[in-house]
Order: C-alpha cells, then sequence, then structure tokens
C-alpha cells in the first residue's frame, strides 16, 4: 500500500490519560495514539491533541490518549483503543501508518483518522490528513533569505520520512526563489534538495541534538536555522536564546513556537503552521455525527490547512516591501502562477 504523505512525527505507549469524561453515560469517546514525541511535544502531537481537546468543548464527548513512547508501542495503543469501544480513533504521524492501516482494515465499522499520511489505494474508513507545508515553507524560505546578514540559512530534519523533507524541500525553492528575483546568491545548508540529502538527527526527541545540529551550522555561518524535528527543535533555540538573535534566528515548525515556547518567543523569526487541531475537530465532529467518510484530506495555503504564523517581535525588523512581496507570493502559489517544486 502506497503512502501520499505531506509533514513531522514519531510514535509508541505509556499510560492511559482519560481527561475529563463528560459523564459516565457519554457513549462516544474520541481517543489519539501519540508518536514517540508525546502528547506535550509543543508541536505535532500536543496540536493535534488541541483539536481533540476542541471537540470535547464543542460536543461534550469523552477524550483520551495514550502516548507512545516507541515504534512497537503502536498497535498495541490502537488495540487498547479498540477494546475500549471509542468513537473515532486519532493517530499521529507518518510511522503509524502501517499499524493504523492493519487496525482499520481488522474494524472496518471504526472509524479512524491518522495525520501526516493518506492511503493510495484509500481504506473506507481511515480520514487521511496531509499538509501542502512546502507551501508555507517556500514563504520561510523567502522570508529567511530576505532577512538573513550572513547570505546562508540552515536546516536538518529529526527522521528522513516525506512529511519532514517536505518542509526542507519547500524552504530551500523559496530560499532560491528570492535568489532568482533578487539576483542573490543565499545557501542553505543541511539540505540538497536535488539529491533529497541532508542532516538528520534520527530522532525526535533530544533537545542536545538540536542545540548541536544548529551549532554546526551557525559555526558554518547559518544566522537563521529551520529545525524539522519536533522537540529537538527547542534544543536549537535555546542555542539562539544564549547566542542572541542578533547572531542567530530559528524558524519554528508545526505550531507557532513563539506561543509555545514562550520563554523563548523572541528568538522565532516565524513559524510553519500546520493546522492540524482543525483537521483533527472536523474528523471527530463527522464521526460523532455520523456523516464520517474515508479518503484523504488536504491542508494547504489556500484552505488555511498550512501557513506562516505571526512575526511576533519580528515584526517591526522585517521591512514593509518583503512583506508585501510575501503576500503577492502567497497570492501567486494560491493562482498557482508561483511553483514551490522549483
Amino acid at each position: 500500500m502506497k503512502a501520499t504523505t505531506i509533514t513531522t512525527s514519531l510514535a509508541a505507549l505509556a499510560a492511559v490519560a482519560i481527561v475529563g469524561a463528560s459523564s459516565p453515560a457519554a457513549a462516544f469517546s474520541a481517543c489519539q495514539v501519540t508518536d514517540v514525541g508525546g502528547i506535550d511535544d509543543k508541536g505535532f502531537n500536543e496540536t493535534a491533541w488541541k483539536g481533540v481537546q476542541d471537540a470535547k468543548a464543542e460536543l461534550g464527548i469523552d477524550i483520551r490518549f495514550l502516548e507512545s513512547q516507541a515504534e512497537t508501542d503502536y498497535e498495541p495503543n490502537i488495540n487498547a483503543f479498540l477494546s475500549e469501544g471509542c468513537g473515532i480513533v486519532i493517530t499521529v504521524g507518518f510511522l503509524l501508518g502501517d499499524a493504523t492501516a492493519n487496525a482499520a482494515q481488522a474494524n472496518p465499522d471504526t472509524p479512524f483518522s491518522i495525520v501526516d499520511f493518506a492511503y493510495d489505494p484509500t481504506i473506507p474508513n481511515v480520514l487521511g490528513q496531509v499538509f501542502a507545508t512546502d507551501e508555507a515553507a517556500f514563504l520561510a524560505g523567502y522570508l529567511a533569505a530576505g532577512m538573513s546578514e550572513s547570505g546562508i540559512l540552515g536546516t536538518f530534519g529529526g527522521i528522513n520520512i516525506p512529511p519532514v523533507t517536505i518542509f526542507m524541500n519547500g524552504f530551500v525553492h523559496g530560499a532560491n526563489y528570492y535568489n532568482a528575483q533578487k539576483g542573490t546568491n543565499v545557501q542553505v545548508l543541511g539540505w540538497d534538495v536535488d539529491a533529497q540529502e541532508g542532516l538528520f538527527t534520527n530522532n525526535f526527541e533530544s533537545l542536545d541534538d538540536g542545540r548541536a545540529f544548529a551549532q554546526n551550522l551557525f559555526d558554518e555561518g547559518a544566522d537563521i536555522v529551520l529545525p524539522v524535528a519536533g522537540p529537538v527543535g527547542l534544543g536549537s533555540a535555546a542555542l539562539a536564546d544564549e547566542l542572541g538573535t542578533d547572531k542567530l534566528k530559528i524558524i519554528g515548525v508545526d505550531a507557532d513556537q513563539a506561543v509555545i515556547d514562550s520563554e523563548k518567543s523572541h528568538v522565532y523569526l516565524t513559524s510553519i503552521l500546520k493546522q492540524m487541531d482543525a483537521t483533527v475537530l472536523t474528523a471527530i465532529k463527522a464521526a460523532h455525527g455520523g456523516t464520517f467518510e474515508g479518503g484523504v484530506t488536504v491542508g494547504t495555503l489556500e484552505n488555511g490547512g498550512v501557513g506562516l504564523a505571526p512575526f511576533h517581535s519580528f515584526d517591526d525588523a522585517i521591512p514593509a516591501d518583503l512583506k508585501a512581496e510575501l503576500d503577492a507570493i502567497r497570492a501567486g502559489i494560491i493562482d498557482g502562477s508561483i511553483s514551490v517544486k522549483g
């Protein structure tokens, strides 16, 4: 079964959390299985969980989660929720693709929705949520190229999987587009977009790796770094905080890191957003209302599924003409006149 995909993730078990059951008589539960980043990863899993929490607030349903500590936990976590009769099972991350497919095919009456994965052919009871994050990353690459003083940018990923590399592809193509428009030669270290090879920490957990990889890129001249590695990026932000934002700035991923990592909000130039909370909420509402259908939903700039976060403390530092160019590029991506594929 081929995966058509688009963003960042993780996987396995820890403890079952039953969060604020609305009442003993509640018949519908929305249940989330995380990847290994955990429910409070300040990004991917946490954003999806917000969608589940929003569903509880709107619908008065029960909500639960299981945290995966390793890939071997995916199947047991899903099966645990199936045994509890969850009304919908939300799995978070590309790495849960096989476990989700197997469980869904064995339980065709249970709705499933998986974040960052879609199936070809589709599975009737699974809604795949994928995101054109290269569209938003293209804008981030253009912005970073316009704001860099050294003319060198950097990026690295957690694991070499499509939901990670799509960020890196868009970022490089955006910087290249800036060069084409401005006659400049801003470089991006850490990712060869033609060879599809680059730097990866091979995990989504180690803040020490986030610091070390950002330090290496900084040592090579990068003054803006995009970590696409979930919580690993918090280590990069800590380095930028120590060095000072006149030397190193960070671009966040998945959620608005300036809000989530509030103590270091001043280091984030912007964040590349994946609005997983909205797509998760939509899937749960459909399952709860009896209108659920499998297939694929794609988040884009046009439908608001991806985007750039506010510039926060950097808002005054970004020239007005650069902001206007970003607005024009966004419109061009939406109408198809600008390709984010290079």
